[in-house]
């Protein structure tokens, strides 16, 4: 597995293991053992998944050293503000058994269709964010679904997200925040890369990939690494966690990579950061 490094060099892998909406309990436990099995290293989970008492025990159960793993989990809305982050954090280090997080993100962004102050609110999450970081209690710490003008409120403070993970799939091709995000050496990944399979029958794509010698998800998740984006690919079928990570022996043609670009808007889950009711 290769990987790229955040600005404080720490090492993220390239490629993750997904585990939004999946079950909690054995299917969890075993999806995780799974794809530790297939050489993922990153583990992406969330207190909003419900399943971190299962990622944890799955962890446990690989026998994977702590060290080899990069982990993941992310705060949820009900828990903004610096008080309540650090409840948060507490909460999740327990239900996933370990005693730190590689990454942890905020989850969504506060904003102005919610709540008027809502740059104040980012900012005292992100204040809980920095004091956990410089407590050792976390590696890294980045957001998730944060749009430029999200992330601004956060520029001036002692330290910037390392990571902004977001919805980006051929056909949801955020360039904007992509590439202010990258301007200020965030890492990029990208959630929903297959667009929850709402693209892979799209007739462009399956020529591309048929060109390419790959699968449509194949190409999806090259497209992405393209990018320099890290996909976080979500099975419970380990051939198909050994597929998605073939994408990272194919490279795609700048030729491709732009068609893909501009092919506009297709599959987007609808879930934007301000118009979303959670």
């Amino acid at each position: 597995m290769k990987d790229y490094e955040l600005r404080n060099g720490v090492k993220i892998p390239c490629m993750g293991f997904g585990t939004w909406a999946v079950d909690d309990g054995h299917v969890a436990i075993d999806s995780v053992k799974k794809a530790i099995e297939s050489n993922y290293t990153l583990i992406d989970t969330a207190a909003r998944y419900g399943n971190e008492k299962s990622i944890g025990v799955g962890i446990k159960e690989s026998g994977i050293k702590r060290e080899d793993l990069f982990l993941t989990s992310k705060v949820w809305n009900d828990h903004r503000g610096y008080d309540k982050v650090m409840e948060a954090f507490d909460q999740t280090i327990h239900d996933l058994d370990v005693d730190y997080l590689d990454l942890y993100l905020v989850h969504w962004p506060a904003s102005k269709h919610q709540y008027e102050n809502y740059n104040e609110i980012n900012r005292d999450t992100w204040r809980a964010m920095i004091d956990l970081y410089k407590a050792g209690k976390v590696r890294a710490i980045g957001v998730s679904n944060f749009k430029p003008h999200h992330l601004k409120a956060l520029m001036d403070m002692e330290i910037v997200p390392m990571v902004n993970q977001i919805e980006c799939h051929p056909g949801h091709y955020d360039q904007e925040t992509i590439s202010y995000c990258q301007e200020h050496g965030m890492i990029m990944e990208a959630w929903s890369p297959l667009g929850r399979g709402r693209v892979l029958n799209d007739e462009r794509l399956k020529q591309i990939a048929k060109r390419n010698q790959m699968s449509v998800a194949q190409l999806c998740l090259a497209w992405n690494i393209a990018h320099k984006i890290v996909p976080l690919v979500k099975s419970t079928k380990k051939e198909r966690m050994l597929e998605n990570l073939e994408a990272l022996n194919h490279t795609l043609s700048e030729e491709d990579v732009h068609t893909i670009d501009t092919m506009g808007e297709f599959g987007f889950s609808g879930q934007d950061p301000d118009t979303v009711d959670f």
